[in-house]
This record gives C-alpha cells, sequence and structure tokens, in this order.
C-alpha cells in the first residue's frame, strides 16, 4: 500500500505538489500522469525519499517516506527520467555496485545480474568489459531498469522508463512489468507515452498544477469526460483552452 495524505512540496514560491490525497493497493499498476511541470516528478522523489515533503504525509508499506527514509528504499525501486550511471564503472560494477547497496552477496548478485542481462539482451562480455560511458542510450537504459529491479522490490516507480529503448526492449519491458503486477509488485508508471499507459495500466491518476484531477480506470474516466481515447481525455482535462483549434490555424499559417 502507498498512500498519501495531503502531500505538499513547496520550492521557495512555487508549489509544485498542492495536498494531494492517494492510495494504491499492493499488486495494482498506476499510470501517474500529467503535463510538464505537473508535479510527477517530484512526487515520485517525495515517495522514494529523495526529496523531503513541504507537508503532509507519504506511507510505503506502512513506513513513513520521513521518519523510515532507509526502510522505505529497501523496498523500493526507482527508473528516473535522467537514467543517470557512474559512467566510469563497466555495466557489471555499477550493478555490482547497486546489489551491494541493498545488501545481497556476491554470489546472488552474479546470479541476478545474469539472468537480467539474458532478459534485457546484454551481452555478459560487454557488461564486464565496457564503460556505461561507451553504452548507447538504450543499453544504458536497460541497465537502470535492472538495477531498479535486481533487489527484488515490493514497488517500482518507473519515470519515462521507454526513453531509449528499440521496440522489442520496449515490448519486453511492457511485458514484464504487467507480469510483475500480477505478482504483487506495485508499480507506479509515468510517462507522455498515453497509448502505452492506455494498454498497459489498470488505473490512471491525472495530475495537473501540482493537484489530483483525475483517478479511475479508462473505462471510468470515459465515462465521466464523453471522451473515447487516453489523449482526448488528458487533452479535455489539462490542456490550454482551444489547443486543438490553435494547432490547426498555425498549420494553415505555416503552409501559406
Amino acid at each position: 500500500m502507498i498512500r498519501l495524505r495531503q502531500l505538499s512540496k513547496r520550492f521557495g514560491e512555487v508549489e509544485a505538489v498542492r495536498g494531494l490525497d492517494l492510495e494504491i493497493p499492493t499488486g495494482q499498476l498506476v499510470g501517474l500522469l500529467g503535463p510538464n511541470g505537473a508535479g510527477k516528478s517530484t512526487t515520485v522523489k517525495m515517495l522514494t525519499g529523495m526529496l523531503p515533503p513541504s507537508a503532509g504525509t507519504a506511507e510505503v508499506f506502512g513506513l513513513d517516506v520521513v521518519r523510515d527514509p532507509v526502510a522505505v528504499k529497501r523496498l523500493v525501486g526507482y527508473v528516473p527520467e535522467s537514467g543517470a550511471v557512474f559512467e566510469t564503472l563497466t555495466g557489471w560494477e555499477y550493478l555490482q555496485l547497486i546489489a551491494a547497496l541493498y545488501g545481497l552477496s556476491d554470489g546472488e548478485a552474479a546470479a541476478r545480474i545474469v539472468r537480467f542481462a539474458e532478459f534485457f539482451e546484454l551481452a555478459e562480455a560487454m557488461l564486464r568489459s565496457e564503460l556505461l560511458a561507451a553504452y548507447s542510450k538504450g543499453m544504458r537504459q536497460r541497465v537502470v531498469i535492472a538495477a531498479a529491479l535486481l533487489h527484488n522490490p515490493k514497488a517500482i516507480f518507473f519515470d519515462e522508463p521507454l526513453n531509449g529503448l528499440d521496440a522489442n526492449a520496449a515490448l519486453a519491458f511492457k511485458t514484464l512489468i504487467t507480469s510483475l503486477a500480477r505478482e504483487g509488485k506495485t508499480i507506479i508508471y509515468c510517462s507522455h507515452l498515453l497509448d502505452v499507459v492506455e494498454r498497459v495500466c489498470e488505473r490512471i491518476v491525472i495530475i495537473h498544477e501540482g493537484r489530483l484531477i483525475a483517478d479511475g480506470s479508462l473505462a471510468q474516466l470515459q465515462e465521466e469526460t464523453g471522451e473515447v481515447s487516453l489523449e482526448r481525455i488528458f487533452n479535455r482535462l489539462t490542456a490550454t483552452e482551444h489547443l486543438l483549434a490553435r494547432a490547426e490555424e498555425f498549420a494553415r499559417v505555416l503552409a501559406r
């Protein structure tokens, strides 16, 4: 269970997250959506203990993210939007470092790294010999995802996880996260790829200007808004007025 109560975050005069109330049960795959600057990444960073809330509370499996930050980190995995890694390490060294931070033995870590390398089609020879600085963006992203899952977390936070992945890797990843949810993992999936969220997430939460503005299944949001696709639902709830009409008019101007 993930529970937010009036969770807020302020950066100076800017209130990035404004009094979020939300509960997510174990084993649910939730799409967390919002325009740029809506507060998605800030919310995830508070839930993973990377940022302290300015007000309100957040609990992950009964643990308060402020009072028990290390205990929370033991239970969660996190794939940040940046996909940052230590570029002076090989892929194998980086994953070994992550495993050590979570207290995995050398033998257990090696076995898990090999399994993830096979799944994500990362050659073990490359992992052991090449520095991460030499990896392509897609290869680096596969390593970051493997690192987030290496310690078998109970809850996993993905922030734009498909960045850099090719079509085959993306399909494998989408199948993986739906399977993990069926196995009881709680998954928060942040993305601007609405068609992917529409296909894989059983629940959709939309925030705008730091506030929760929609929460439900795709069918529920369709009924509430009268729109057919998630893209049109998202546009209706978050876009500035007459967005589509303005885009069409701008295209006509460019064509003159």
